[in-house]
């Protein structure tokens, strides 16, 4: 049976309005949420630590900057808009000495609750508010009379009010607009760290590099090779993103499509899906939450190899020389780009 899908009509942003919210941290989805909320008539504030180089740019959007734990016991409803192994910290030392019975804790993804970092107590609500898109999307979308779906999730209902919160919450910053629906916390997490590894992030990047380097291999010149595997990339996932798989297979040649239909099952074969079904229960076992959690405590020193691994790839240097050319490519500076708090 298909998902229910909430829209304005299904979401009261009354029961917002009446209360006081608090977002703690400043980073792409919390400034997203933060500001539409403000524009949808809610009182808002920004939770953050002292030295935090956000609450100059939180303030100068017209929101109220106070610490953390002042935040969280002026809030009824607060929303952890951290990266997912500081909450615990944060939730320890700033978040549960101040919370008290009929608050309400916001996430926008499960992690930290489905995987135990940290145990919300019980007389609080615990919901989800989770947009289908980063907090720049979230943002212009709303700004535009727009909206971007959004999953919500109830993980403890004390008030039994949890359900109406979370949907006045994604009417709030637009979500409703488009479309809401309702998953849970296990649900969310699971397919959210299955779809990046597998798939969306680590499947993709090293079906790119090792398609270049097949060619690269046999002789190709590297541009032709950047060219065919990565740069054409995105028309394919542009054409699937708005039409879906068979949509971009009616806009491409038959030759290609020919290609996709017969060859493509030969690279994602059954061994490749084997190996997705292992990934998916190193998730649901929580063995990935253990190692990252380690990785983290412990330096995340392989982490940091792995990336700069990535970064030092000739596919990289390639790419860099040939985006050069192409003026209509927006030039981001990614070294600086980190998740503000």
């Amino acid at each position: 049976m298909p998902a229910k899908i909430y829209t304005d009509k299904d979401a009261d942003l009354k029961l917002l309005t009446t209360k006081t919210c608090a977002i703690i941290g400043f980073g792409s989805q919390g400034h997203a949420h933060a500001l539409n909320l403000k524009d949808s008539g809610v009182n808002v504030a920004i939770g953050l630590y002292p030295g935090s180089k956000s609450r100059a740019i939180a303030a100068e959007k017209g929101l109220a900057v106070l610490d953390n734990a002042e935040a969280v016991r002026e809030a009824d409803v607060i929303m952890l808009a951290t990266p997912d192994l500081r909450i615990s910290e944060v939730f320890e030392k700033d978040i549960a000495p101040n919370l008290t019975k009929g608050k309400t804790l916001v996430f926008s993804h499960g992690f930290a609750v489905h995987f135990k970092t940290i145990t919300p107590p019980k007389d609080v609500d615990v919901i989800m508010v989770a947009p289908k898109g980063p907090g720049h999307i979230v943002r212009r979308q709303y700004l535009e009379g727009k909206g971007v779906p959004a999953l919500i999730a109830i993980y403890q209902n004390p008030s039994k009010q949890a359900k109406k919160i979370a949907l006045a919450w994604a009417k709030g910053i637009g979500a409703t607009r488009a479309g809401v629906i309702e998953t849970t916390f296990k649900e969310e997490t699971e397919t959210d760290l299955f779809g990046e590894q597998a798939v969306l992030c680590g499947g993709v990047t090293a079906l790119i590099q090792a398609g270049y380097e097949t060619l690269v291999e046999a002789g190709y010149q590297p541009e032709m090779a950047y060219f065919e595997c990565l740069h054409e990339l995105k028309l394919i996932v542009d054409l699937i993103n708005e039409a879906g798989i068979s949509g971009m297979r009616f806009s491409i040649s038959e030759t290609a499509k020919y290609g996709d239909v017969a060859v493509g099952p030969r690279i994602v074969n059954a061994a490749v899906k084997r190996e997705m079904n292992k990934v998916l229960k190193e998730i649901q076992t929580g063995k990935f939450a253990k190692a990252w959690i380690n990785e983290h405590k412990t330096g995340r020193k392989n982490y940091h190899a792995l990336l700069k691994k990535g970064e030092t790839h000739n596919i990289e240097k390639v790419g860099a020389r040939l985006r050069g050319l192409m003026p209509w490519i927006g030039k981001k500076n990614l070294k600086g780009a980190q998740a503000a708090y």
